[in-house]
């Protein structure tokens, strides 16, 4: 169980579920009026830590930097919501519903938390003067404080004449998530292209040649007069498409990131301090 002094370890560090799931950071801390232990932890959650959420303290334990609880992200999730600016306390009814959310038993909690020799919620140094009556009130109301160690730092001496005035601070972080989705995709188009080649055909012509000497012997020869008939063959080129595929690019996708800047509005609380003097203005000091 976490004690007391283990407190400012926990405020504002990682908290785990227990399949070692993140879920958020430990803002708020409540104690058991009864026993004075830690009882509930609260979790912001959310884009900006907008949301918070209850977590039993039950069998909560620290690891290095950041606190492992008991229960399950998704059931945090879905932990009814519990206004935890009403001055540091749980009611009963607030407090039932996070008991039956959560499947804790509310007399068996209380039993644990009252007998010193029970595990689970059984205090480890429970305050001795206590009666039944007292320890049930404890469990259902009483003063409870919460939020940046505020439980230890109002816990000081009787008497004091001096008192701490404490200040949120806004803390601005980011969280990475999907934006969208870019991808390449390739298909096939048709396009007409146009190419000028020459091609080269044969024509036929009629060639007339006088007889000379030389070739008179060839001319006489054969009939003096008869019918006779010639054939030529002519031959022509015509235009051939043949395609081929060609790698011509490689084509991917990069990423680079990009810094702006944007402004975030948040709203803190303050506390201030007025002295009241009543009607001595005699021993006022400014």
């Amino acid at each position: 169980m976490i004690t007391r002094e283990q407190i400012p370890a926990v405020l504002d560090h990682p908290v785990y579920d227990a399949e070692g799931s993140k879920v958020g950071n430990a803002k708020n801390v409540f104690f058991d009026d009864a026993t004075g232990q830690p009882e509930w932890v609260t979790v912001t959650t959310g884009l900006f830590g907008t949301s918070e959420s209850f977590i039993p303290m039950h069998d909560a334990r620290m690891v290095e930097d950041h606190l492992e609880v008991s229960v399950s992200k998704d059931r945090i999730k879905d932990a009814p919501h519990v206004d935890v600016d009403s001055g540091g306390h749980l009611d009963e009814d607030e407090e039932h519903r996070l008991y039956e959310h959560y499947g804790i038993d509310w007399d068996a909690a209380w039993q644990e938390a009252n007998d010193p020799g029970r595990a689970g919620w059984a205090s480890a140094d429970p305050e001795p003067d206590r009666n039944t009556e007292t320890a049930e009130a404890g469990r259902t109301g009483g003063d409870r404080r919460s939020g940046d160690d505020a439980a230890l730092r109002d816990a000081g001496p009787s008497g004091e004449d001096a008192m701490t005035r404490s200040e949120e601070e806004m803390h601005v972080g980011v969280e990475r998530q999907e934006a969208g989705r870019a991808r390449l995709r390739k298909y096939v188009v048709v396009e007409e292209q146009q190419r000028t080649i020459p091609v080269r055909h044969e024509e036929v012509r009629v060639v007339r040649e006088p007889i000379t000497d030389a070739d008179t012997g060839d001319a006489l020869s054969g009939p003096e007069i008869s019918e006779a008939e010639r054939e030529v063959t002519l031959y022509a080129e015509t235009p051939v498409v043949e395609t081929r595929a060609e790698p011509v690019e490689r084509v991917r996708l990069s990423t680079e990131e990009v810094t702006e800047e944007e402004t975030v509005t948040g709203t803190v609380r303050k506390e201030r301090i007025e002295a009241d003097y009543g009607n001595d203005e005699e021993h006022r000091r400014d």
